[in-house]
């Protein structure tokens, strides 16, 4: 199993939100760069980078992925605002090694479908959802689209990377959706399932391994104290399964 830990950012800093709530937000202190590469020193390899500004479409954080792409060897995927084929491109040429796609998959499932034929293996598909239906635009918008079709759709048309978050659990450090992972597992069993939101601790790690996820997005839950960087490697080497 792979930890991905994740930044977001607004306004070119680091933050979490609650509920995909940006008035719900909270800042941190420390660099994006910097967190990176902390990351980077306690041997993780990947890393979960969101543009929240960009996802509302209210500017642009590429310089931020810019800059941690140059300095430091991370495999970076890149999110937010990736909604043309352009915007792929753009990630790309600063440093991604792959694309979260949301917004851009339930307007035009499609469009995404080409880019992934263009870039395979690149592409992710961000299902994020409340009460079982995908949400976009930075999780303020509900497309009334049912989850688990939506995933069906792109598996079948070639994808094979998912992030699934629960905006419910998103920011809580409650727990994780683990029933909707095992769903999801049940009916895809050959999907690389990106579990993401709720995580509170090293527990937690432990039983989506269980599940069979293939990888955890670790955000909140580390910077505010609960999952070290420690830990979140210990979890990689789980039995997955």
């Amino acid at each position: 199993m792979r930890i991905i830990p994740a930044i977001d950012i607004i306004d070119g800093h680091p933050v979490r939100l609650s509920e995909g709530d940006y008035s719900r937000k909270t800042s941190y202190r420390l660099s994006a760069l910097e967190a990176a590469k902390a990351f980077e020193d306690g041997g993780l390899t990947h890393l979960h980078l969101v543009d929240l500004d960009a996802a509302a479409g209210r500017g642009s954080n590429i310089h931020v992925l810019e800059e941690i792409a140059e300095k430091t060897s991370l495999s970076v995927d890149f999110g937010g605002g990736i909604r043309t084929e352009e915007s792929v491109r753009c990630a790309f040429d600063a440093g991604a090694s792959a694309v979260n796609v949301g917004s851009a998959a339930a307007k035009n499932p499609e469009m995404v479908c080409g880019w992934n034929d263009l870039y395979p293996g690149r592409i992710i598909l961000s299902a994020d959802a409340r009460d079982g239906k995908v949400a976009v635009s930075g999780w303020m918008e509900s497309t009334g689209i049912d989850l688990i079709p939506f995933i069906g759709s792109f598996i079948n048309n070639g994808l094979k990377s998912v992030v699934v978050t629960d905006i419910s659990k998103d920011g809580m450090l409650s727990e994780p959706s683990y029933d909707l992972y095992k769903r999801i597992l049940s009916v895809f069993p050959e999907v690389d399932l990106i579990a993401s939101g709720g995580v509170s601790s090293y527990g937690d790690l432990v039983q989506l391994g269980l599940i069979g996820v293939h990888s955890v997005i670790v955000g909140k839950a580390y910077y505010e104290g609960f999952i070290s960087i420690r830990e979140m490697k210990e979890a990689e080497c789980l039995p997955n399964g």
